[in-house]
């Protein structure tokens, strides 16, 4: 049994401020995370080639951790963390992620030796619990997905991360039909059904290993919502839909850390600061610095609260200035300075005030992202904090309000069909029902007649 948070670790928001946590974690050579700086963390892919062949990948990556660490080195950064998001290959054959880990780590250490830059070295397996139509979460492949992360860890990875999917063949079908109920059983229950175990299994791993279990993300759901949303010219999904089932994937990334993980938290979670107001645990983000990957509405505002500052994603390759990781990376660290001098002239609230009102106004997203309004998800979620489902409702509810609030106050400016779909998702939660057990009995017979994909043994149930 997982111990649930039921209180939050700041007793304000205004006690929230990035480079600083309230259990900061010691990893990799020489780094402390949210121990009163920040550290940029490079993200990256081989090229499609790459991946033919074992030996291919792994002369690929020891590319890009030379290259990396050659240019932090060149500029000055005191500190750099490689994340290495597995491809495929990498996951379902374990012996091939453990030897670029092995790889990765060689370098990285030849220069903490030579140089003494802090650095890390987070690997994040693929979620390979998919067999072509159906999930298959607790089924064959649930060994070699936590082989992969054993063998990594003792082949020299830091940092262990997983961008988990449970509960995604609900939402998939839920959130292109506006269907409320659906997106929060998906998220808000089934992922963290899925959450708890594979989390408890995944702490025991690093324990064993002497490695940290950092985090899990949303991204399978939540960043779906958002990147359906689009920009303020898409009409796919309402942005307000969309903060809601970011709101809603805030109690299911927890999930993580109750059962043993302790951060950073994976930068793609972008309900992280909200995480973070309720454990008190480091943070990854991402925002302006990962348009290499993807667009979004909330560039600045992601920074406020970060322990780590990420680009998200960028394929290896040549660019004007270098190579892509390189570029990336050079950038990262430049934010990063400017996040540290803030905090050494005392000036970091000041800077994390401005990064939140640049976008804070600009989408309800961003609004209710917002470090202040964040932390309001939070003592949402952390008031029923013992059961899944009530502190998912509770914290689309509190979303909802929020946004309402703004919208009153003249300062958030909504258009007819972002206040319509608004009304119609607060409509829909606030008929939900209470009794926790009522509402999982009648999803269960709903999205099994409905769902052809969806198998309920998946989840234990």
């Amino acid at each position: 049994m997982v111990k649930k948070y039921t209180s939050m670790a700041y007793a304000k928001a205004d006690d929230m401020l990035f480079g600083n946590a309230k259990f900061p974690v010691k990893t990799g050579l020489g780094l402390e995370i949210g121990a009163g700086y920040t550290t940029p963390e490079i993200n990256y892919a081989p090229r499609p080639q790459a991946g033919k062949s074992k030996d291919k990948l792994i002369k690929e990556y020891e590319r890009i951790t030379t290259d990396v660490m050659s240019r932090m080195v060149q500029i000055g950064a005191p500190s750099i963390i490689l994340e290495t998001e597995h491809v495929e290959q990498m996951s379902n054959n374990p012996s091939w992620g453990a030897e670029v880990a092995h790889a990765q780590k060689t370098i990285m250490e030849e220069y903490h030796d030579e140089y003494g830059i802090k650095c890390a070295l987070r690997h994040t397996i693929g979620d390979i619990r998919e067999d072509r139509d159906f999930l298959q979460l607790r089924g064959d492949k649930y060994s070699v997905f936590l082989e992969a992360f054993e063998e990594c860890a003792k082949s020299g990875a830091d940092m262990l991360a997983v961008e988990s999917m449970g509960g995604k063949e609900v939402f998939d079908y839920s959130i292109l039909r506006n269907d409320t109920a659906g997106i929060l059983f998906g998220i808000g229950v089934l992922g963290s059904i899925d959450m708890e175990m594979i989390w408890t299994d995944i702490a025991k791993i690093a324990k064993k290993t002497g490695t940290v279990a950092t985090g899990d993300t949303d991204c399978a759901q939540a960043n779906t919502a958002m990147f359906i949303a689009g920009g303020l010219l898409d009409k796919n999904l309402a942005h307000t839909t969309a903060i809601v089932a970011r709101a809603i994937s805030a109690p299911r990334t927890l999930c993580g850390f109750e059962a043993g993980a302790t951060g950073p938290g994976k930068d793609c979670g972008y309900e992280n600061t909200i995480i973070k107001a309720i454990s008190g645990v480091p943070i990854a983000q991402e925002g302006k610095s990962s348009t290499c990957a993807h667009s979004d509405l909330m560039g600045n505002v992601t920074m406020q609260c970060c322990d780590v500052w990420s680009n998200e994603s960028v394929e290896y390759h040549g660019e004007f200035g270098g190579t892509t990781v390189q570029c990336w990376s050079e950038t990262l660290a430049y934010d990063c300075a400017m996040m540290n001098t803030a905090l050494k002239l005392g000036k970091g609230k000041d800077l994390r005030d401005i990064l939140a009102l640049s976008d804070k106004y600009r989408d309800p997203q961003g609004y209710v992202v917002s470090y202040e309004n964040a932390y309001r998800v939070g003592q949402a979620i952390a008031k029923d904090g013992n059961n899944n489902y009530l502190r998912a409702k509770n914290a689309a509810l509190e979303s909802c309000n929020i946004v309402e609030e703004g919208i009153n106050s003249g300062k958030l400016r909504l258009t007819r069909f972002e206040i319509n779909a608004l009304a119609k998702v607060k409509a829909d939660l606030v008929a939900l029902t209470d009794d926790a057990d009522k509402f999982m009995s009648e999803s269960l017979t709903k999205y099994k007649q409905e769902v052809a994909v969806f198998r309920p043994e998946n989840y234990g149930l």
